[in-house]
């Protein structure tokens, strides 16, 4: 049997014993329809699970997928999307979804979650991974084997009020002050539809400088292309040009400024600060009503960002299945085996760093 192969997990539907069965399948061409209108319309469905990832993973970055979903009759009632990162640095694993920080299980009950997770963890073993991972916003009530990594990575969001007066008054006073010096400076300008090529530029020093390696830039084309409106481009440029620079995703009633890097010379500008008001300007006047500034792990300096910003931390629950590993994964540059690493990619000239970069990024999922 080949592990794309349809398996049939069986529940009791007390409700309704005509839809006892739940069948698990791989995603068919049929089927992109019916996984799409399920992501609009499922409450615990994020960006992440569009299925645009999954070209733009496969064509930019060559990783296997296996989106899989969860069937009782002709009714969609669960989706998984699946990424299989093999990488000779970190290991070999299935990761849903893998270059993003979200993605995970959505389904329509619990009897349905449980039996993606155990069709995951079926396919785990049948690949022979390290591990199966789910970054799921809550933990799910799935088989204790799957295991959690509790106070590591927190989520950080706010509703946004519909007037710039309100969300300024939601900062804290010391951030305020900051911000209120970008506002004022009539040097900084914002450019809210700024090229792939100058977000990049300016992305890819940022990541140098914190010692993490970039993904190639035809990752970042790929998803503006793909999404097209849902993808903002945004920049805030001060004497000697672009300083920072962001991309964001508007999906439903939300905005995620996911990638942002900046400059040195941005700090003392406070670019970074005017880049994610003006970002909650135009998305408050768009009729977004959450502003969700995306994942960060406990000790690190953007941690500290988002809480100077008044956003309360909450702990996101990811679930892990051990298959060949008898430990939990630790690929994140908390983890002291990786401390020299970050030293020495912080000291690369650029312009290496960026050509040997995708060749490590492209391996970390």
């Amino acid at each position: 049997m080949s592990p794309d192969t349809a398996t049939r997990a069986l529940a009791t539907d007390s409700s309704d014993r005509s839809l006892a069965s739940v069948e698990i399948r791989p995603l068919r061409d049929a089927d992109e329809a019916a996984w799409e209108n399920y992501v609009e319309r499922a409450p615990q469905a994020t960006f992440f699970h569009r299925l645009g990832w999954r070209q733009i993973i496969e064509r930019t970055l060559g990783h296997p997928t296996r989106y899989r979903c969860a069937w009782r009759g002709s009714r969609l009632v669960g989706i998984l999307p699946l990424v299989h990162v093999k990488s000779q640095l970190f290991g070999d694993a299935l990761i849903s979804t893998a270059f993003t920080t979200g993605g995970g299980i959505v389904a329509d009950d619990d009897m349905t979650a449980q039996a993606l997770a155990a069709d995951a963890a079926e396919l785990g073993q049948r690949f022979a991974v390290d591990f199966v991972e789910l970054r799921q916003s809550a933990p799910l009530a799935i088989a204790s084997a799957w295991r959690a990594k509790p106070e590591l990575y927190f989520g950080f969001e706010r509703a946004l009020a519909v007037n710039d007066a309100d969300n300024l008054k939601a900062v804290p006073r010391k951030k305020r002050a900051d911000l209120r010096k970008a506002i004022d400076d009539p040097r900084l300008v914002t450019d809210a539809d700024a090229p792939v090529e100058t977000f990049f530029k300016i992305y890819a020093e940022s990541l140098r400088n914190l010692g993490t390696p970039v993904l190639p830039l035809r990752f970042y084309d790929a998803i503006k292309t793909t999404f097209g409106d849902a993808v903002e481009i945004s920049t805030i440029a001060g004497p000697d040009g672009p300083a920072a620079a962001l991309m964001s995703f508007f999906f439903k009633d939300r905005v995620l400024p996911y990638y942002g890097g900046a400059v040195p010379a941005a700090r003392r500008l406070h670019a970074y600060d005017l880049m994610y008001w003006a970002q909650m300007q135009r998305a408050a006047a768009r009729g977004v009503r959450v502003f969700d500034f995306g994942r960060s792990k406990r000790g690190t300096g953007s941690f500290d960002y988002k809480t100077y910003w008044g956003f309360e931390p909450a702990p996101l629950g990811y679930q892990y299945r051990l298959v060949k590993r008898a430990d939990l994964p630790e690929i994140n540059p908390l983890n002291p085996k990786y401390r020299l690493m970050v030293g020495t990619w912080r000291r690369l000239p650029l312009a290496l760093a960026n050509r040997i970069g995708p060749v490590v990024a492209r391996q970390i999922g």
